[in-house]
């Protein structure tokens, strides 16, 4: 009888990553670009032009597009226009690791800044600003010739983990950017970018109160709202806003409740949390894994939710009632 695989300290046995089968992407021999190869031409011209100097140019590993890596002044390096704010402490901190690592290794990702005037990191901010810091002449910098990549700011930052404020506003300035780019665009056609339709209606929300609690109305917005039919952006973003202020005033009645129950004694984080749960038409309804149509209308949740944060009463709340809203409340 064969032995059993040795199973992990605390149960389970370790789950194993899939592989594809199948090759993909350039060989090792077909991955070096030549310097004056007409896809990357134009970048080659725009690092020139900038001050800066090319190193080397290469075809990414999965897809082949054409990359160059380059070294430009700092100065030639601003962040895309709809980025989150800058964490000085998290610059401070990355600029003394880079101090003591005695090296500056991880090239930023950049785009050419569609103005003409140098260019873009949509991945590298907290870098960027790090290097400014340590007062360094030059930067490296990986560029690509796709501009778009600029709007893909989610998927490829990890340099620092977003927070919910974070993805929201950085989202919605994309797409007030996007509207002014492609004016025929719809919301669905920047679905990888946007990530969730309900980080657009929460963007609009910070936009007006930077310290919204937008983690408590993210379990509706996940189950009602999806990205808007609307035949453009433009529009959608109009519909949007008339959202945003609705559950704005949702929100001000939600507020008064809650100080109501502190009040009353209740000290408990969650109160505002457990107050919009409360209210929530769809809280107690599963959506299933594989349908893409929302529980109900966005607009008729929002005038559900109207009518019951009216009829809210705060006395027949117990201690005991907050207990499920701790544990399964999202961090903001």
């Amino acid at each position: 009888m064969p032995a059993r695989a040795p199973r992990r300290k605390g149960g389970g046995s370790r789950k194993r990553i899939p592989k594809s089968r199948e090759r993909r992407g350039p060989r090792p021999d077909q991955s070096p670009l030549a310097l004056d190869d007409p896809q990357i031409a134009e970048v080659v011209t725009r690092v020139g032009a900038a001050g800066g100097a090319v190193v080397g140019a290469y075809r990414d590993p999965l897809a082949g597009r054409a990359l160059v890596l380059a070294s430009l002044p700092v100065s030639a390096v601003q962040p895309t226009p709809f980025q989150r704010e800058l964490s000085p402490t998290h610059t401070k901190r990355l600029a003394q690791r880079i101090q003591e690592s005695g090296s500056f290794l991880d090239p930023l990702i950049a785009v050419a800044d569609p103005s003409g005037r140098g260019f873009w990191t949509p991945n590298g901010r907290h870098r960027l600003a790090a290097a400014q810091s340590l007062g360094l002449e030059s930067i490296t910098v990986l560029i690509s010739a796709e501009p778009d990549l600029a709007f893909r700011i989610l998927a490829l930052n990890t340099e620092k983990a977003h927070n919910l404020r974070d993805r929201s506003l950085e989202v919605i300035r994309m797409a007030r950017a996007l509207v002014t780019r492609n004016r025929s665009a719809k919301e669905s056609d920047y679905g990888a970018e946007f990530e969730s339709p309900a980080l657009l209606t929460l963007g609009i929300l910070y936009e007006q109160n930077g310290r919204f609690a937008g983690g408590a109305y993210l379990p509706l917005l996940r189950k009602v709202d999806r990205f808007d039919p609307m035949p453009t952006l433009a529009a959608a973003l109009r519909q949007r806003t008339s959202w945003a202020s609705r559950i704005q005033a949702i929100d001000e009645r939600v507020t008064a409740l809650t100080k109501e129950l502190q009040k009353r004694g209740f000290r408990s984080p969650y109160l505002r949390a457990f107050v919009v749960a409360r209210i929530n038409p769809v809280r107690w309804v599963q959506a299933k894994k594989a349908e893409k149509k929302p529980l109900m209308p966005l607009g008729e949740a929002l005038t559900r939710m109207a009518a019951s944060v009216r009829q809210f009463d705060v006395a027949s709340v117990k201690t005991t009632d907050l207990a499920m809203i701790a544990a399964l409340s999202p961090a903001d």
